[in-house]
Formats: structure tokens, C-alpha cells, sequence
């Protein structure tokens, strides 16, 4: 199996984890929520040699979008979300007006996220998990390795945090959906899977499964 390279690092003025997923012997890669940043997520592209094909999105609040029009720009590349935050993409302008942002730029985004059909990169697949509640598009992605030991790795945006879940009074949101989302979808991986959140450090299902306050029982 061609190896896979993973790295993920905050980006933009609310530390939005942003992820690069690279098959480092295809020279492909994908970027998962470019919050901001676009030159240092450019520079990453470039030492690993690697061109950028596709970026995807867990969900379409400001924060998580706003370096995509810059890469989708730079690389001629797709750039895609669930429909169902579709809605949210078009508020933008309140979005980011709401917290004191100015507005980001728009990219040409498609609709084609949708559960259960993998995104590729190079020879790698990642798993498409809809997990609606923080926003009604929510999206996890699911990579069978890539861990610093080879352990799975799920990108879970702001649906689940280390000790925390997502907010869910903003546009959309739906409390008991993202707990059904998070021990229905989430906790069905292995406990040994890392889990990147959407902010915060890392942690992995089994220690959420085992700790998280709002997901217990």
C-alpha cells in the first residue's frame, strides 16, 4: 500500500484545525476544513511535493472555509460540502458579521459529500460519515490508517471534541441528532481510532466513549 501522510495544524483567526491527507508516492492531496492561512497550507503542499486535488469540508461555518477560495484558486481544484449546509455556505456574511469577521471569499463548492461514498486520495480512501446536529451537513471522514502508529484516524470537525461536542444553537443545529451522530456514527469506530476535532487537541473514540460527559451511557 502506497504510504500515507498525515498532518493536521490550526488555521485561521478562530484556530480552525485544518488536515492534510497526502498519498506521498501519487504526489496527491486533499485538505479537510483550510480555515485560513492559505500561504502556510501552500507551503506544506509544496515541501511534501504534493498537488492539492481536492478539499473538503465537515461543515460550512466561517471558520472552517475560509482559506478555500485562495486554494481552490491556486490549484484548479474541487472543492466539496454536504448539501444540506448548503443553506449555511450562503449565510457567510452573517456568519462572519455575527462574530466580528469580514466576510470570506466564495468558492465554486459542490454538493457531493454524502454518507457512505468515500473521497480518494491517491490510493487511500476516506470513509464518509454524515453526522448531522452541529450543522445539518455535518461530515466526518474516516481514514483506516494514517496514525503515527498506523491507527485509524477520524476527522470529526465540531460534531466531537477531547471532553466536549459541538455547539448546537447556532443555524440548523439539533441536540439530540448530534448524539445520536456521535455514538450512533463516531463511537461505532475503533476505540483506538485518533480523533482530529474541529478545535482543540486530539483525542481518540475509546477515550471518549469512556470519559465524555456528554456522551456517557
Amino acid at each position: 500500500m502506497a504510504q500515507v501522510h498525515v498532518e493536521s495544524f490550526e488555521a485561521g483567526p478562530l484556530g480552525c484545525m485544518c488536515s492534510i491527507v497526502a498519498d506521498l508516492e501519487a504526489k496527491t492531496a486533499i485538505v479537510i476544513d483550510p480555515g485560513g492561512d492559505a500561504d502556510h497550507i501552500n507551503e506544506r503542499l509544496t515541501a511534501l511535493g504534493c498537488t492539492l486535488t481536492r478539499v473538503i469540508h465537515t461543515h460550512t461555518h466561517f471558520d472552517h472555509v475560509g482559506a478555500t477560495p485562495e486554494l481552490q484558486t491556486a490549484h484548479n481544484c474541487t472543492c466539496s460540502i454536504h448539501e444540506a449546509d448548503r443553506f449555511l455556505y450562503d449565510l457567510l456574511p452573517v456568519q462572519a458579521a455575527m462574530f466580528g469577521m469580514g466576510t470570506p471569499g466564495r468558492a465554486d463548492m459542490e454538493g457531493s459529500l454524502a454518507n457512505g461514498k468515500p473521497v480518494s486520495v491517491g490510493a487511500h480512501e476516506l470513509d464518509v460519515l454524515h453526522v448531522p446536529g452541529h450543522t445539518p451537513g455535518s461530515t466526518a471522514f474516516f481514514l483506516p490508517s494514517g496514525g503515527p502508529n498506523g491507527e485509524p484516524i477520524v476527522f470529526a470537525g465540531d460534531t466531537l471534541f477531547q471532553g466536549s461536542v459541538g455547539r448546537t444553537d447556532l443555524w440548523g443545529g439539533d441536540s439530540d441528532a448530534l448524539i445520536t451522530s456521535v455514538k450512533t456514527r463516531l463511537f461505532a469506530l475503533s476505540d483506538d481510532a485518533i480523533v482530529v476535532p474541529g478545535h482543540g487537541p486530539l483525542t481518540s473514540i475509546g477515550v471518549e466513549k469512556r470519559t465524555n460527559p456528554f456522551v456517557r451511557g
